[in-house]
């Protein structure tokens, strides 16, 4: 008889984390904890809670960055200010296995939050501090908002086009810290694995997205001249860029070598001849002629529909994909034929979300729990420390829990 083996448990089945967190950055990493398995307890002010909250209002009422960084998560409401509710996060903290905290630099220092107090008190703990540029140096307690250390960190002096920087579209700076935290918490649990002790976890948005920048950097200091601002295009390679089709879409297409420009020549622009021709047949050639290669190549995809013009470069094996808006990226037919969306509840009611990224065949699905109201979880929380509903009652009427 054949047996079937049950789904393995996800990764972080058992371990706790609480989380001090705003914004963007922690909310992200904890959120990957919460995927991946674990019971993130999300700590937010009584009035009102994580500013996040507040952004917008797109997603049915809720706001967009809320609902996308916090799925999965318990919030309890507490006033860290007064003593009371310092003792309840405390309580919390003392029976978790992970704390994580981007308060402004130096507050979770005065609250004995931080990392390295953390630690010596609880050695198990893996407390993990997420700054804007790192504990120490002439910035340390400079403002660091998502934009701010794109433009510190250089990443807009190279996105945009050659008259003019822009910024991401995305919190790339708060996403780069996000990712770096939830892997450092890993390794830290794996470190513990051996160890039996937990320790200090620190990120900063600044070398996370100068890690980021590796490319234009060491592009940079090793070869002495910035890459240039080209838009969709690539400073180094042509054709690389986004073409208008006859039906009013945009193609992008990437020639990365000169067998793939013969081809290209031949099987989608219709003049082989330009596969041979000195001005065109080199790379180092088309990038130093290319106001006349991507003429060349705009001629020819302006006459094609945008199904036609894709279907005759992947038939010429050249790179290509359609410039596609985000509504086109919530209906593209590659997440939907793999079956990559979910419904997660909500004070809202149901939204649709995607799987997490990673991906563990032969275990459980990933835990994509609800998106919490504030202080939905408060006092369910409080009972499981052992607190009475008279003291419950107490803590409410005096503003430190909500």
């Amino acid at each position: 008889m054949a047996t079937h083996a049950l789904p393995q448990p996800l990764p972080l089945d058992g371990v706790t984390v609480v989380a001090v967190e705003q914004a963007v950055s922690a909310p992200f990493a904890t959120r990957q904890l919460a995927d991946l398995g674990a019971r993130v307890i999300k700590v937010e002010r009584p009035d009102g809670g994580d500013f996040a909250r507040g952004y917008d209002t797109a997603a049915r009422g809720l706001a967009s960055h809320f609902v996308w960084a916090n799925r999965g998560k318990e919030s309890i409401a507490l006033d860290l200010k007064e003593p009371r509710g310092r003792e309840v996060l405390e309580r919390l903290i003392a029976e978790a296995d992970v704390f994580v905290q981007n308060l402004a630099q130096g507050a979770a220092a005065r609250l004995g939050l931080d990392a390295a107090t953390l630690t010596a008190r609880y050695g198990r703990l893996v407390a993990v501090d997420i700054s804007g540029y790192g504990p120490e140096g002439p910035y340390a307690h400079k403002r660091a908002y998502d934009m701010l250390v794109q433009c510190e960190a250089g990443l807009v002096s190279v996105t945009g086009t050659p008259d003019r920087p822009v910024k991401a579209g995305i919190p790339a700076a708060d996403i780069a810290a996000a990712m770096y935290a939830f892997s450092g918490v890993l390794a830290a649990l794996l470190r513990r694995g051996t160890t039996g002790r937990g320790g200090p976890v620190e990120v900063s948005m600044l070398d996370a997205l100068a890690e980021w920048m590796g490319h234009p950097l060491h592009h940079t200091m090793h070869g002495g001249e910035q890459p240039a601002r080209t838009g969709l295009g690539h400073a180094v390679i042509a054709p690389y860029d986004a073409y208008p089709t006859a039906d009013g879409g945009e193609v992008l297409l990437s020639v990365q070598n000169d067998r793939e420009w013969r081809r290209l020549a031949e099987q989608v622009l219709e003049r082989p001849e330009l596969g041979v021709d000195p001005a065109y047949a080199t790379n180092a050639a088309r990038t130093a002629n290319r106001g006349e290669t991507d003429a060349v190549v705009a001629r020819a995809l302006a006459g094609l529909g945008t199904a036609e013009a894709i279907g005759r470069l992947e038939a010429a094996g050249i790179a290509c994909a359609r410039l596609n808006s985000v509504a086109d990226l919530a209906g593209h037919p590659q997440l939907a034929a793999r079956d990559r969306w979910r419904e997660v509840d909500s004070p809202a009611g149901p939204l649709r979300a995607l799987l997490p990224p990673i991906e563990l065949p032969g275990g459980a699905a990933p835990r994509m729990g609800a998106v919490p109201a504030l202080g939905e979880h408060t006092d369910a929380l409080l009972r499981s420390l052992g607190m009475t509903e008279t003291q419950i009652t107490a803590l409410r009427r005096d503003g430190v829990v909500a």
